[in-house]
C-alpha cells in the first residue's frame, strides 16, 4: 500500500519572508479573484478607519459612533487629523506579520512533536496561534504606542520620532513598553481565535479542486478567521487603546494599569458594551485583511515551493 507523500515543511526564512509580503500586501493590495490590484485608498481605509477607531476606544463618555466620530474629527479637526499614525503601522507592517507567520509555523511544529502529534488538531491551531500572538506582542508594542499617541484627540506631537523622545524623556526607555500586558493578552486571543477559526473553516469547506478555488477557500478562511479574532480581542485592544493613551505622571496613579482590572473598571463604570467601542471599523479592516493575509502566506509559500523543489514539494 503506497503511502501518502507530505512535502518537507519549509525553512523559517521562508515563513518569515511569506509573513512580511502578506503584511506589506494587506495594507498595498487586495487580490480579488486572484488578481493584483494596487490600491493606494486601501491605505487610506487601514488608516482613518484605525485613526476613528482609536478615537472611539479613547473616549470614556457616550461614543458618537463611526460616522459621528468620522464627522466630528474632519468637522473640529480637518482631513488631515485621519493620518495621524501613518508612518508606524507602515514601518511595522512587515516584521510585525513576518514575525506572526513565522513563529506560528515554528510554534504549530514545536506543539506537534510535544504532544506527539502528525497533523494539527484544532486545539494545536488555537494554542499555535495563542502562542505566535505572544510572541508577536513584543515586537509591535512601541510602534503601536507611538500610533496611539499620535491618534490621540489631545495630541501635540510634531511626529512619530517626536513621541519617542517625549517618551524616554519623561518615562525613560521602558516607557515606549507602556502597554505591553494588555498588547500581550490583545494578540493572544486575536492570533489564537483567527489560526484557530481557520483551521476549522477549511476543514468544513469543500476541498480545492484547481489553484483559485484553494486561493478562493483561504481568503474565506482567513477572513472568518480575522472576524472571529476581532470579536475575541476588542475588550483588549480598548484597554491596551486607553493605558497608552495617557501619559504617565510621577506620584499620579493611572486609571487603567493591568488589563482585567481595567476590563472589569470599564464595564462597571461604563457598562459591558464600552468593551466594544470601535469594534464596527476595527473589523472593517481585520476581516477582510485577514483573508488577504492568509491568502498571500500561502500563495506566496506555493511559489517558495515550485522554487526550492523536492522534497519541499
Amino acid at each position: 500500500m503506497a503511502t501518502e507523500h507530505k512535502p518537507k515543511p519549509l525553512p523559517f526564512a521562508a515563513n518569515f519572508a511569506a509573513g512580511a509580503i502578506a503584511g506589506i500586501s494587506e495594507i498595498l493590495t487586495f487580490y480579488p479573484l486572484g488578481k493584483l490590484v494596487v490600491c493606494w485608498t486601501w491605505i487610506e481605509r487601514l488608516t482613518y478607519t484605525d485613526v476613528v477607531k482609536t478615537r472611539i476606544q479613547l473616549d470614556t463618555g457616550k461614543s458618537q459612533g463611526l460616522v459621528g466620530t468620522f464627522r466630528s474629527i474632519v468637522r473640529e479637526e480637518g482631513v488631515g487629523r485621519l493620518y495621524r499614525g501613518l508612518v508606524p503601522p507602515l514601518l511595522l507592517e512587515a516584521p510585525k506579520r513576518a514575525v506572526k507567520f513565522a513563529a506560528n509555523d515554528f510554534w504549530g511544529k514545536t506543539y506537534l512533536e510535544a504532544f506527539g502529534e502528525a497533523k494539527m488538531t484544532q486545539s494545536i491551531s488555537v494554542l499555535t496561534g495563542a502562542s505566535a500572538g505572544a510572541t508577536e506582542s513584543f515586537v509591535v508594542v512601541p510602534f503601536e504606542l507611538v500610533k496611539i499617541r499620535l491618534q490621540d484627540k489631545t495630541s501635540t506631537y510634531k511626529g512619530p520620532m517626536d513621541v519617542v523622545k517625549q517618551v524616554i524623556r519623561k518615562e525613560g526607555l521602558l516607557g515606549l513598553y507602556a502597554g505591553m500586558e494588555s498588547t500581550f493578552w490583545r494578540h493572544v486571543y486575536w492570533n489564537g481565535g483567527y489560526f484557530g477559526t481557520i483551521y476549522q473553516i477549511k476543514a468544513l469547506l469543500p476541498k480545492p479542486q484547481s489553484k483559485e478555488s484553494e486561493l478562493f477557500n483561504n481568503f474565506v478562511s482567513g477572513a472568518i478567521g480575522g472576524f472571529a479574532g476581532t470579536v475575541l480581542n476588542t475588550p483588549f485592544d480598548v484597554v491596551k487603546s486607553r493605558i497608552q493613551g495617557a501619559e504617565r505622571i510621577p506620584g499620579v496613579a493611572p486609571a487603567y494599569n493591568w488589563t482585567y482590572p481595567a476590563l472589569a473598571k470599564i464595564a462597571r463604570e461604563e457598562g459591558v458594551a464600552a468593551l466594544y467601542k470601535g469594534f464596527i471599523p476595527k473589523v472593517l479592516r481585520l476581516a477582510p485583511g485577514g483573508g488577504v493575509l492568509l491568502l498571500v502566506v500561502e500563495f506566496t509559500l506555493g511559489i517558495f515551493r515550485q522554487a526550492l523543489g523536492p522534497p519541499y514539494i
